[in-house]
């Protein structure tokens, strides 16, 4: 594992509405934003829909997470690219098979215009 202290991982991706109906069986949040469109055809994207971003970036690196905290500041709406940034904060090593982790993240949408931030902590497996 490569990771140190200052690194940015960088995730991009694009809601659909197939995706939002989908999180919306799964998670049964069902608000209406949810299932049915604004004047454009489009749905507001779930929050925590939204925070599969830096929870992905998470999984690429096989970070067991003991703390995430989100803020959301706008809402996402199904055709939105959402381009999210983990910033690596603290790396300790913890034994042969462990390091602490703690990161920060900020997801902007394509106007440039934050949508979430937060941060997360937890350890990082690195051997199975």
């Amino acid at each position: 594992m490569n990771l140190k202290v200052g690194d940015i991982i960088q995730f991009e991706r694009t809601f659909t509405k197939e995706e939002v109906e989908l999180f919306t069986k799964i998670s049964m949040d069902e608000g209406k934003h949810h299932t049915n469109p604004d004047e454009l055809g489009r749905l507001v994207v779930q929050g925590l829909l939204t925070a599969t971003l830096p929870t992905k970036i998470g999984g690429d690196y096989n970070v067991l997470a003991r703390t995430m905290n989100f803020e959301f500041f706008r809402p996402v709406f199904t055709g939105d690219t959402i381009s999210c940034a983990v910033t690596i904060e603290k790396l300790e090593k913890k034994d042969t098979k462990r390091m602490s982790v703690m990161a920060t993240f900020k997801c902007m949408n394509q106007n440039e215009k934050q949508v979430l931030g937060g941060n997360f902590a937890g350890v990082i497996l690195t051997r199975d």
